[in-house]
């Protein structure tokens, strides 16, 4: 039995002219509401059924929604109720990006889902779990996924190799330039174990264990590889154990590690001098004597961006950073004049301050000058001689890369606090995390954009299924704005 809501009929007249007719059929027969009007002409054809169409809607509150589109027959129905809203066109888009990078030869649609959704909106694995079925429709068992997750560890030197083949057919990525830090995640627990340590934290949580992170990327800040650290390894101590590893399993001949001054251990550059390796390490210049600080300053002579080497050391001089360092030791040196007026309120020595006896100190005159002396100059440290020194500057500059990758990492992807207890999920919580970071790298390549803003765009185009209840038949809609 055809449905009882009003539509629009097209019928063959006895001259070979097609007829427009609105009615709605009763039974197996079709009861004439409204004769529109007839042609052999095929625009106006169209013009008539436009003209039934609108007297439908004057006469109706059904919605005029194509259900087939097969016909040429828009049916105006009621008895319509939206069966499902997903953001289709953001898994689409998610899943396009994931398979670009070349995730998708791993087989794992866990991974794919769980990294998308961290991309798309960040949050624990439970939460995850459900946010995938109000997103995108895909149901997983809360009991079973954890296993699944946790088979991914095994899949790290897999997940790294994709990255590096795709930073090699796309990013003109060689092995020739790299870039390395390290960061720290914490857990929200306080209890420590053999992998999550108290140590020094960059997120000021001295009190509870966490991780170090060991991440390398290239030039345009791509994530290339990455390690996990026991939360109380010095920072210095992973750089080379990385450096090693990826030289071994690449055969990489020609290799430059760009790093900071935390990297910088006069073992460390002995080890990469061993390895043949090239570096460019920024240089603790707070160690420098008062006489050699003279003569650098005075060589540089407060000219912006003017460079100089001394042996494996170059230096330069930013008239911009000389304006931070000198509002820095204002404030230094005001912190400590206050702390020799009130030495009551001293909680911690300023760096400003000398001892002059038990409990007595007095203002470091010889240390105040020459910080006086280095402001606006920063040092790098190289063993590379066959490129210009204003090349290996700009080079470390570039460092600014891979910090930004952190912060897409610990705010965008919100990699940190950590929830997880167990070692296993703390490895494949970290591989999930450099997933997402791969494609959130390239989502902005892409679109020129933050990874938040496209997301956020991402999130209003919300896809709605309608169904007809009477003919069982289905019509996807998208929406440019979210639904309210």
């Amino acid at each position: 039995m055809k449905p009882h809501y009003a539509r629009i009929r097209k019928v063959k007249t006895g001259s070979g002219a097609t007829a427009i007719q609105v009615g709605k059929y009763v039974g197996k027969r079709f009861q004439l509401t409204k004769h529109i009007g007839s042609s052999k002409d095929q625009i106006k054809i169209a013009e008539l059924i436009g003209i039934a169409e609108e007297y439908i809607r004057s006469h109706s509150q059904q919605l005029a929604l194509n259900f087939n589109p097969h016909s040429d027959e828009v049916l105006f129905k009621r008895g319509v109720i939206v069966s499902k809203s997903t953001l289709e066109e953001a898994f689409g888009y998610l899943s396009k990006i994931y398979t670009t990078i070349g995730f998708d030869t791993l087989d794992q649609s866990i991974l794919e889902h769980f990294a998308i959704i961290r991309v798309l909106e960040s949050a624990s694995k439970t939460k995850s779990i459900i946010l995938l079925q109000k997103y995108f429709d895909i149901s997983y068992k809360k009991t079973t996924v954890f296993r699944n997750l946790e088979k991914l560890t095994e899949l790290k030197e897999k997940v790294i190799a994709v990255a590096i083949q795709y930073a090699k057919d796309n990013l003109q990525f060689d092995f020739s330039l790299v870039f390395y830090d390290v960061t720290t995640l914490y857990f929200e627990a306080f209890g420590e174990d053999e992998f999550r340590r108290n140590g020094f934290s960059k997120d000021n949580k001295i009190n509870q264990p966490q991780i170090l992170i060991g991440l390398v990327v290239n030039k345009t800040g791509f994530p290339i590889y990455y390690d996990i650290f026991k939360g109380n390894t010095f920072e210095g101590n992973t750089i080379i154990p990385i450096i090693t590893d990826l030289k071994k399993k690449y055969a990489i001949e020609k290799f430059t590690v760009i790093a900071d001054a935390g990297m910088l251990s006069q073992k460390n550059l002995e080890e990469l001098e061993r390895q043949n390796l090239s570096y460019v390490v920024g240089a603790r210049i707070g160690k420098l004597g008062l006489l050699e600080a003279r003569s650098i300053a005075q060589e540089l002579d407060k000219t912006d961006r003017k460079i100089i080497r001394r042996e494996t050391v170059l230096y330069e001089y930013s008239a911009k950073r000389a304006k931070k360092d000198a509002a820095d030791n204002d404030k230094a040196i005001t912190k400590a004049e206050y702390f020799l007026r009130n030495p009551a309120k001293v909680l911690r020595r300023s760096r400003f301050l000398a001892s002059s006896g038990k409990k007595s100190f007095i203002l470091n005159e010889q240390l105040i000058e020459k910080q006086r002396i280095l402001e606006g100059i920063k040092g790098y440290k190289t063993n590379i001689t066959d490129v210009s020194d204003e090349l290996l500057v700009v080079r470390y500059k570039d460092l600014w890369k891979i910090e930004q990758s952190f912060r897409m990492a610990k705010s965008d992807l919100e990699a940190r606090p950590i929830y997880h207890r167990l070692e296993i999920s703390i490895k494949y919580h970290v591989l999930v995390v450099f997933v997402a970071l791969c494609m959130a790298r390239v989502i902005e390549t892409d679109k020129g954009k933050s990874v938040k803003q496209v997301m956020d765009e991402l999130k209003d185009k919300w896809t709605i299924t309608l169904k007809d209840e009477i003919s069982g038949n289905s019509l996807n809609i998208l929406l440019d704005k979210k639904p309210h």
